[in-house]
């Protein structure tokens, strides 16, 4: 079974109530929660949150909610609470689905996946994509991967990775795109691990399981999937949601 957890809190210190958050017509959470559904790998859809609001408002439109603790550190611990609270078994993979990426491609669920059924002991998958605008590669809202040649994360961070020393004009860099796929097993792992001080300092909870000895695969996906962290941000996603429907 393949379950998708997106976790959803409503205090934002750049866009309180950002999950409801109206995104051309339809709240943010309902948009991500409808892209989950149309993957051809997912078989649950579940929003996790700590707020009745939102509870509330993915019930209206049907979808499926759960209340967790209001004291979970990060996405990652309200997934495996999900986790829990559905009794799922330990070869279970859980999909954590960021609540702030209202038109991600539902097709980059099935790269992401693709690994645990080709790679024996898999833990932990990821996804990237190649940086096309040059402002992401020095923004620090926009997290930067590297990985090694068989596509296990080396580092990530909000930084410039890899930094030209001498100029080279021809890096590629790929931006972290805040998607995650892990067996339950794995993920309860995870959340036993104490705060790495990486993930302190760049606050970056994937980084938790690299500072712990534990690889973490990186696929690079074709599609972009473009994040709402301020208000400026919703205009630029609804301006390209109405140039992409047929008049």
């Amino acid at each position: 079974m393949t379950v998708a957890v997106i976790p959803a809190r409503f205090g934002s210190s750049r866009l309180e109530g950002k999950p409801l958050a109206d995104i051309a017509g339809k709240s943010m959470i309902q948009r991500v929660y409808e892209q989950a559904g149309k993957s051809s790998v997912v078989t649950r859809t579940i929003v996790a949150t700590d707020d009745e609001r939102i509870v509330r408002a993915v019930q209206a439109f049907g979808g499926e909610a759960l209340m967790t603790s209001d004291t979970c550190r990060s996405g990652t611990d309200r997934v495996a609470e999900t986790a829990d609270i559905l009794g799922l078994s330990r070869k279970d993979i859980l999909i954590n689905i960021q609540g702030d990426q209202p038109v991600f491609d539902p097709r980059c669920l099935d790269y992401m996946i693709r690994p645990f059924d080709t790679e024996d002991g898999l833990l932990m998958s990821t996804l990237a994509f190649k940086i096309e605008n040059k402002r992401e590669i020095t923004d620090p809202k926009d997290v930067k991967v590297v990985f090694d040649r068989n596509g296990f994360a080396l580092y990530f961070s909000r930084a410039q990775i890899p930094f030209p020393r001498d100029g080279q004009p021809d890096v590629d860099y790929y931006k972290h795109l805040g998607f995650y796929a892990y067996t339950k097993e794995f993920l309860d792992k995870i959340v036993a691990l104490p705060t790495g001080t990486c993930e302190d300092v760049e606050k970056l909870e994937q980084l938790r399981v690299l500072e712990n000895g534990y690889p973490i695969k990186v696929v690079v996906s074709p599609y972009d999937s473009p994040e709402i962290d301020l208000p400026e941000d919703i205009k630029r996603i609804e301006a390209g949601l109405l140039a992409s429907t047929p008049s």
